[in-house]
């Protein structure tokens, strides 16, 4: 194959291999090795992981609302003028019991995914705010399902997204829940191709070669031959 100042390359593709089923063979960074690998090491659980977080707040500004989350305590919706709260609903307040029986529900928490996010792979732990404001249209405290997410450098709010009438879902990117294996994001496997270049006559050759074998068939390489 040539490059981009036609020098010609002979490449030769990597050996993938494969499983007994011809499938490829499952690498590093998935559930089932990190499951299996839990035997042997104990991991921190992602609310040990998060502990970090106690007794801090966090805002996010979106246009006319601002929003302030403090872990394991509650959730607000703001709009503040001259450095004074002038509006403010609870979405939420912690809710251990809720979120105890919510992730104990859950048979694989790897398929917990947030389907927000930009990357659908990316896995999430969840903690629900219950108990919130009361909604004038559906006559029920607001409530909001809080989402953390492995991602760096630091610790913020990404995203609060209404899902249905008075119930939310905010995403807090975490680095320190990258630790946890399984709230990794999976990442492709790379192979690499290498490339030798070939001598100019090896070029020549090769090509006259290829071109009457794969584009004529007896008959025609016999009228080619006469005509030469």
């Amino acid at each position: 194959m040539p490059n981009k100042d036609g020098k010609n390359f002979l490449c030769f593709l990597p050996k993938v291999e494969k499983a007994k089923a011809g499938k490829p063979v499952t690498h590093q960074n998935t559930s089932g090795m990190i499951v299996e690998s839990e035997k042997r090491i104990k991991l921190k659980t992602p609310d040990e992981l998060l502990e970090v977080l106690k007794d801090r707040c966090f805002i996010r500004q979106e246009g006319w609302w601002s929003y302030e989350f403090c872990y394991q305590k509650k959730l607000r919706q703001l709009h503040v003028e001259d450095e004074k709260v002038v509006q403010e609903f609870v979405l939420g307040v912690y809710d251990e019991e809720a979120t105890a029986a919510f992730n104990q529900n859950l048979s694989d928490i790897s398929t917990l995914k947030d389907p927000r996010s930009k990357d659908a792979a990316q896995r999430y732990h969840a903690h629900q705010y219950t108990n919130g404001t009361l909604c004038d249209l559906t006559n029920h405290p607001r409530e909001t399902e809080v989402r953390f997410v492995c991602s760096e450098p630091r610790a913020m709010i990404s995203s609060i997204t209404e899902l249905s009438t008075c119930k939310y879902a905010l995403t807090i990117q975490c680095p320190m829940l990258c630790k946890h294996p399984l709230f990794q994001e999976e990442r492709p496997v790379w192979h690499t191709i290498n490339c030798n270049v070939l001598p100019k006559d090896y070029k020549d050759t090769k090509v006259e070669d290829a071109h009457i074998t794969m584009i004529m068939d007896l008959e025609d390489q016999s009228s080619y031959d006469s005509k030469e």
